[in-house]
């Protein structure tokens, strides 16, 4: 990230992706929670397979988005939208993350750079899941 551009303080810090990730059972898929997923798609592994595509353009987007927004409201919807895909899809880290900078927001404070970039770790790790389960190429 160039700069030291600040979104202001994050009472997690990068502690949460440190958190999270590893409290993911080790059956539900790693950094996507796989039985929701499959449950959100009533079992259809094609419908996984589609959403899982749709999700790594939208994290990559999003997250872009993130990186380069300075207005507050920006980043705010920016917030809500990562949140609201990464819960649809059992991305917990992400949606986690997120949500805890959306409340950051909503109490009136800033979000670090430092909580971005544990959003960016987040979303990396997410990406490159997606990559291996699904067999991405950065096309």
């Amino acid at each position: 990230m160039p700069g030291n551009k600040v979104f202001g303080p994050m009472k997690h810090g990068s502690a949460a992706v440190e958190v999270l990730v590893p409290a993911l059972d080790e059956e539900r898929g790693g950094p996507i929670d796989r039985v929701h997923l499959a449950k959100q798609c009533l079992g259809d592994a094609n419908l996984e397979i589609e959403i899982l595509r749709m999700f790594d353009l939208t994290i990559q987007t999003y997250m872009d988005r993130l990186r380069q927004a300075e207005d507050p409201e920006e980043i705010a919807k920016v917030l809500h939208t990562l949140k609201g895909a990464a819960a649809g899809v059992g991305a917990v880290a992400i949606a986690t993350l997120a949500r805890q900078g959306e409340q950051e927001m909503q109490a009136g404070r800033n979000v670090e750079s430092e909580a971005i970039a544990d959003i960016g770790m987040a979303v990396e790790e997410v990406r490159a899941y997606i990559t291996q389960q699904v067999g991405l190429d950065d096309e």
